[in-house]
């Protein structure tokens, strides 16, 4: 799957000076949008938007210096449509105007080519298990927070503190099938996932069938579908943040699954008196047809 990733990212590069269409990158890299989208996320760690951004802008940085060209025709040739909105997108990553630029000969920001390659980690083995799963119900509390890559974020933490202990023994009461126990259920993303935007957290358990939902509660209800487990340990949250970039750069290139829209299930059980948690991650993927 690498190699049709760098055949995409080629493209993006030819295509710099056009409207980049994501469905046609996806057909090039063989998979769906949604998975492209959200596997150039976790393997680039920006969203694909954002490095498209910002592979225009070092390259209009160039002809700005070269000279050649007015700046409102490189504006309109890298899609601004005014020499005021490229004059912000190019002070904004730049840290000058182009005017300055090309009179001053200012130093430039670089977005360098991006290119994917596998690193096989010998010493060690990723476990998961796929599991085909028929319909069920999260049921708990949910909030829109805001996406954090790197830490504990607080706007999770803030909000498990203020659920209370009654109602998380009522949300408790109510689990059913694996996993078991109260989860962290994340989804609604936005469809680049950057850093800063908004999702849907909800800590919740996978309800059983015959459950009664009391009215306060919010119910998520999630199609039948196919689910890669994978299960990790290690000091909270980084070894969970590292076991999602292997997920990205090793997993899915090595194996014929990819992501499909749905939300993502996490339990965790921290181990008393460490820093430490044993992690399972439930991610909603399907047969990938290559």
């Amino acid at each position: 799957m690498l190699e049709h990733l760098n055949r995409a990212m080629e493209h993006i590069e030819r295509e710099l000076d056009r409207e980049i269409d994501v469905a046609g990158l996806a057909r090039i890299a063989m998979t769906s949008e949604y998975h492209f989208r959200r596997l150039f996320s976790m393997l680039a760690g920006m969203p694909l938007s954002e490095y498209v951004r910002r592979r225009r802008l070092t390259v209009a940085g160039a002809e700005v210096l070269d000279g050649e060209r007015t700046l409102l025709d490189i504006a309109v040739r890298y899609g601004y449509t005014s020499g005021e909105a490229f004059a912000r997108a190019f002070r904004a990553m730049h840290g000058v105007g182009p005017g300055e630029a090309r009179r001053d000969g200012a130093v430039l920001t670089s977005q360098p080519r991006m290119s994917f390659r596998l690193v096989v980690e010998g010493s060690s083995s990723m476990e998961y298990r796929i599991v085909e799963r028929p319909d069920f119900r999260i049921v708990g509390k949910k909030a829109r927070v805001t996406l954090i890559y790197e830490g504990v974020n607080p706007k999770v933490a803030e909000f498990i503190q203020g659920i209370g202990k009654e109602t998380v023994e009522r949300i408790t009461a109510l689990t059913g099938r694996d996993p078991v126990g109260i989860v962290s259920v994340s989804d609604g993303f936005s469809p680049n996932r950057e850093e800063g935007s908004e999702y849907d957290y909800w800590h919740a358990v996978v309800a059983r069938e015959d459950a009664v939902v009391p009215d306060d509660l919010d119910v998520l209800h999630v199609p039948a579908g196919t689910w890669a487990v994978f299960t990790n340990s290690g000091p909270f949250p980084e070894a969970l943040q590292r076991m999602w970039g292997d997920v990205a750069s090793q997993w899915f290139p090595s194996n014929p699954y990819e992501a499909r829209p749905g939300p993502e299930v996490l339990q965790l059980r921290f181990v008393p008196g460490t820093p430490d948690a044993e992690s399972e991650l439930w991610i909603p993927v399907t047969r990938a047809s290559r």
